[in-house]
């Protein structure tokens, strides 16, 4: 439960993400000096949901299942906010309001006419828990020409405003925020969804747990020079991507040609294209200290691996720093809806390439 000194300027973050392993909600006391998360947690994301999600991403589909699943989205995280109240004995009346981020089924900036579509209507859930809802937190961004994603970045310059630090959060996809003198950050590539897509596939698990598979096989060098081909990694930021991209088509396409390699070698080598480009990334920068959030961060492999390649700097969770490392994103969207909900105007010129400063977000009344 809550203390009631604690009562005051409560805002909820709702994070589902492109792993679209769960919806993670965090419910923090904002004020323009500081952020305290008071409860965390995470709850299964509806198998059928996601299927219908993968779907949507890759497959023609009609108008009506659009709808349908906008709306399935929304009853879903309606449902999983009621029982977060619920569970620590919040009231409704007592939130501000949710940073409600929604589902992305096509992330698309850089086409004539660009867009990023999150689904799970915010109107449904405001009026359903009477909590104002910001949504729909990417296309302000993208109609100053900027990229909408990644948008973390401003709220960790807020939160670990170090000139030696850098941010990389490891979901579906990898991001990293570059905090020195440069201030830079941009979708690296991908994290977690090749690996979790090769391991379901071959092995009937949800994901690589600590990275035991991927550690009990070995590189192919031939694959990944294949796979760090791609033309992604040779462009410049501002960049961003997706799902809608990096997904087990892609991966498939590439694989056409190494039908003789093993599997568990086939999931080593996914492991090490997700650290390659990060080791890329920071080799330049004057970087002391790397916080790793996400998904990812779990994988003790991979951390592995970015403290022995980055032997020069200190590679820990943000959990060392008293943040849960699952509920970093959560907390982004929290601090968000608190800058929408106070008009305050975010500089992200230097991420996604926004021509000004914007606010982000529509606000969805409870009434």
């Amino acid at each position: 439960m809550v203390k009631n000194d604690l009562y005051t300027k409560l805002y909820i973050g709702v994070m589902s993400g492109t792993s679209l392993d769960g919806i993670d909600i965090a419910l923090c006391k904002i004020d323009e000096n500081s952020i305290q998360t008071l409860q965390t947690k995470e709850y299964p994301f509806d198998k059928q949901i996601k299927e219908d999600v993968l779907k949507t991403i890759s497959n023609p589909i009609t108008l009506e299942f659009l709808g349908t699943l906008n709306h399935k989205l929304a009853l879903m995280y309606t449902n999983a906010i009621k029982n977060f109240l619920k569970e620590f004995e919040v009231k409704a009346e007592k939130i501000i309001a949710i940073g409600l981020h929604g589902q992305t089924i096509w992330h698309s900036p850089n086409k004539p006419y660009p867009f990023s579509m999150q689904l799970g209507d915010g109107s449904f859930v405001a009026k359903k828990l009477q909590i104002d809802v910001v949504n729909d937190f990417r296309s302000g961004d993208i109609a100053n020409n900027g990229q909408g994603a990644p948008l973390t970045p401003a709220f960790h310059k807020s939160l670990f405003d170090d000139k030696q630090t850098a941010v990389l959060n490891l979901g579906g996809i990898a991001n990293i925020t570059i905090l020195t003198k440069e201030y830079l950050g941009f979708d690296i590539g991908v994290a977690n969804i090749l690996s979790d897509y090769w391991i379901q596939k071959n092995q009937k698990t949800p994901f690589d747990k600590d990275g035991v598979w991927a550690k009990s096989g070995k590189v192919n060098e031939e694959l990944l020079r294949v796979l760090l081909d791609d033309p992604y990694f040779k462009k410049l930021p501002p960049k961003s991507t997706g799902r809608e991209y990096f997904n087990a088509s892609w991966l498939e396409d590439k694989l056409k040609n190494f039908s003789s390699i093993n599997a568990v070698d086939i999931q080593a080598t996914l492991l090490e294209f997700v650290s390659i480009p990060i080791i890329e990334a920071l080799k330049t920068k004057e970087i002391k200290r790397l916080i790793v959030c996400g998904g990812g961060a779990q994988n003790k492999y991979l951390m592995e691996k970015l403290s022995n390649r980055l032997n020069k700097i200190k590679v820990i969770k943000s959990d060392e720093l008293g943040i849960d490392s699952n509920f970093l994103e959560a907390i982004a969207f929290a601090w968000l809806a608190f800058k929408r909900i106070n008009h305050q105007a975010i500089d992200l010129s230097a991420i996604t390439g926004s021509s000004k400063p914007t606010i982000l977000g529509a606000i969805h009344g409870k009434d």
